[in-house]
């Protein structure tokens, strides 16, 4: 070899080694960079989801003498929004709003006349500020406390005020002119019911409604007074809800009536029930939000939370939802969030606890005063508490407290919902009030996620595997050349093409034939065997005309065929058999119902989806099995069947199984067609007839409409996260499970 050819050979023998190096280095780092970007992703999802599980925090913020004292004992304590003024009701008729961080008083007003005497006092629904005094002349005041807010020189000043719905002067409840001990008042649009215990044990309801002229702008009020049939020598506690329907009266052993008010002229007791267990006394009775239940504290250290329940006759029973273990000492108060399902509670030794309902979780518990607590205060956006104690000390303490809502329990488990008759798994992420109760129970969704891949799964795993095993092994070569690339193409129809056609399309199609269907699933496959039964019995001059494995081609007729008639008799069948309509017959006799888009449409249309990916797989494995392998194998006496099964489907199984595991991942984050083909109800129901919502069309539903940070944004990111771990623990169980497969069988 001469020098010039050699220095040649060298040449491209180190420019080989070059390639080869930058080839094993790229696919080295196309490997990590995929490790890498799936950690990232995993850190990511986690970021955003752990601040769910974090607890609540708490400071000390201020701390001061009451202001005003000389105004009177305080009975009521709050805030006005922005955490700047707060006010306190005294039991001499006065209020004073003061600055919540210094205590400085800002301005002192009468609510009631100096000449009148106070003998009860009451909390209108907090979030509109109204209060209520009742007088020992048998009349209550009511009152409302608002601020104004302000920009001068550009700072924010807030301006409080006092005004009066019902008029300065005190309106007139008991006529006989006995001292209002007890009083509960609501407002509305409609009307005003005030309901008022008297010195000699009356219970007074008094009812303002509003009569609209039809020929006046004027607007008249007609008045309702009832007297309610109760005894209330006992009576401790008065809670009116604000719908005005439902009246409930507790004594300080713990026994509640809950009477039915929507007639105002005939109220009527639903029901009595005893809320404590002989012995223990009730220190505390208030609405949570939405008014829907009760929070019960006792001289024990228990909160309990109790709502009004309806059964499937449609009565109305109160019944106890959760019990919270705030303290073993008594509680002597609890204050309501005005704004989500939780509430604050305090013990006779001054520590406070923060609790949410629905999530049953203790998300704080500090010890704030030594001192006896007299007074506890919730602001409105629940960021600040306020605590007076019997030395007229006031504490003042920041909470940082951003996604109560969710626990372990609310995510996996059955909750007791407020108004349901009983625990279960419901996801319902908002409403139009703030009362609503979030319920964010993922289990529908996983379950959703599952269903439908089972459906999609029993569709497409039989045709995709059995047509891979007769188009690698059984079909002629060019027969093969224009069956596997069809199916592969299918592969690239977009699934919101798909999804659009099952919605639009398949889903009244299969309502309207649904008897038609199952004929179909039923007709095919005799016809199919009858067919092939029938084949050995034609003249072989005829049957050696066909190719072998050209055989399937001959089917394509017989399968029309039977389609056609399975479609032609079933309606006179459905007629005779099912009184001419089967969902109805389905409803009424099974008590099945159907829903247009369910689990048959989306099996059906996301089948069609995955069957490419399992097919080309499998049929690849199968073709890739070695030639010698099966030669051997007939060469030894073995049928053409018995090699399949014994030899090529052992060999294959594991680009089988990896093919069945990448559908399954294919099909479980699947969104468009589950998106549009199903509808989106999250409902645990293991019937084919009907719907279901997935993980990911949930996300793909309700991810654009949610405020970024906020509990809901985060449990999506949550059922993202439960969507990735999902999908990655299956396919690492299939790599695993692929790789024994591969070793069991690679010495054949």
């Amino acid at each position: 070899m001469t020098a010039s050819k050699l220095q040649v050979s060298e040449t491209y023998q180190k420019w080989r080694k070059i390639k080869d190096q930058l080839a094993r280095y790229g696919v080295v780092a196309g490997g990590l960079g995929v490790i890498v970007a799936i950690v990232l992703i995993f850190f990511y999802l986690m970021y955003v989801v752990y601040p769910l599980f974090v607890s609540a925090d708490a400071h000390a913020l201020y701390q001061y003498e009451l202001p005003e004292k000389s105004a009177g004992k305080s009975l009521h304590l709050t805030t006005e929004e922005q955490n700047e003024v707060a006010v306190r009701f005294t039991d001499q008729g006065k209020a004073v709003f003061f600055a919540t961080a210094t205590g400085k008083v800002l301005k002192v007003q009468s609510v009631v006349p100096e000449e009148a005497s106070i003998s009860s006092f009451s909390v209108g629904t907090p979030s509109r500020g109204r209060i209520a005094y009742g007088l020992n002349n048998g009349s209550v005041l009511v009152a409302r406390h608002k601020y104004q807010i302000t920009y001068p020189g550009d700072k924010r000043l807030i301006t409080p005020q006092l005004e009066f719905p019902l008029g300065e002067q005190a309106l007139q409840l008991d006529s006989q002119g006995q001292a209002i001990t007890h009083v509960a008042f609501r407002m509305g649009e409609s009307g005003t019911t005030l309901v008022a215990r008297t010195a000699d044990n009356r219970v007074l309801l008094t009812n303002f409604f509003k009569e609209e002229s039809l020929f006046s702008d004027d607007d008249s009020f007609e008045r309702v007074d009832v007297e309610i049939d109760v005894d209330s020598k006992d009576l401790e506690y008065i809670l009116l809800d604000k719908e005005q329907r439902n009246l409930y009266l507790a004594s300080r052993t713990g026994r509640l009536s809950v009477f039915d008010i929507s007639d105002k002229e005939n109220p009527h007791l639903v029901q009595h029930t005893e809320l404590l267990n002989v012995g223990e006394k009730l220190t505390s009775l208030v609405f949570l939000t939405g008014e829907l239940s009760l929070l019960a504290g006792d001289n024990t250290g228990l909160v309990s939370q109790w709502t009004a329940v309806r059964d499937v006759s449609n009565h109305m029973s109160v019944q106890k939802l959760r019990v919270f273990k705030v303290s073993d000492y008594a509680v002597v108060g609890v204050d309501a969030e005005q704004r989500r399902k939780g509430f604050v509670a305090v013990d006779a030794k001054g520590a406070v606890g923060i609790y949410h309902s629905t999530a049953e979780r203790e998300l704080l518990r500090a010890q704030i005063t030594s001192a006896q607590p007299e007074l506890l205060a919730m602001s409105p956006r629940a960021n600040v508490f306020m605590l007076q104690d019997e030395q007229g000390m006031i504490n003042v303490w920041c909470v940082e407290n951003e996604h109560p809502e969710v626990s372990i329990k609310s995510i996996w488990q059955e909750v007791w919902y407020e108004s349901y008759p009983k625990p279960d798994y419901i996801w319902q992420s908002s409403s139009s009030s703030n009362d609503f109760e979030p319920k964010y129970s993922l289990t529908p969704l996983v379950f959703g996620t599952l269903k439908a891949a089972f459906y999609a799964m029993m569709i497409a795993v039989p045709l995709a595997i059995m047509g891979a095993i007769y188009t690698a092994y059984f079909m002629t070569s060019s027969l093969r050349r224009v069956v596997k690339p069809s199916i592969e193409i299918m592969e690239a129809l977009p699934t919101v093409i798909l999804g659009f056609l099952a919605g639009l399309w398949l889903a009244p199609f299969i309502e309207e034939n649904l008897m038609a269907v199952f004929s179909i699933l039923l007709t095919l496959p005799v016809a199919v065997l009858l067919f092939a039964y029938l084949w050995q019995y034609i003249p072989k001059g005829i049957r050696l005309r066909i190719p072998e494995g050209t055989e399937a081609a001959i089917l394509i007729p017989v399968i029309l065929l039977a389609t056609y008639f399975a479609i032609s008799v079933s309606a006179p069948m459905e007629a005779i058999m099912f009184d001419g309509s089967l969902i109805s017959w389905f409803n009424t006799e099974w008590g099945i119902g159907y829903d247009q888009r369910n689990s048959l449409v989306v099996g059906i249309a996301m089948g069609f989806a995955v069957i490419p990916t399992i097919f080309s797989i499998t049929e690849d494995a199968i073709f890739s099995v070695p030639k010698h392998l099966t030669v051997g194998s007939l060469a030894l006496g073995a049928t053409p069947w018995q090699t399949m099964t014994k030899v090529v489907l052992l060999t294959a199984s594991p680009g089988i199984f990896s093919a069945v595991m990448i559908g399954l991942g294919r099909a479980v984050g699947e969104t468009m067609i589950v998106l549009m083909a199903t509808g989106n109800t999250p409902v645990m129901d293991l019937s084919v007839f009907q719907g279901m919502r997935t993980l990911s069309a949930n996300i793909a539903v309700e991810m654009p409409e949610s405020e970024v940070d906020s509990t809901h944004y985060r449990v999506l990111f949550l059922a993202a996260l439960v969507l990735f771990s999902f999908t990655f623990i299956f396919n690492t169980l299939a790599e695993i499970v692929r790789q024994r497969l591969r070793e069991k069988y690679s010495s054949l």
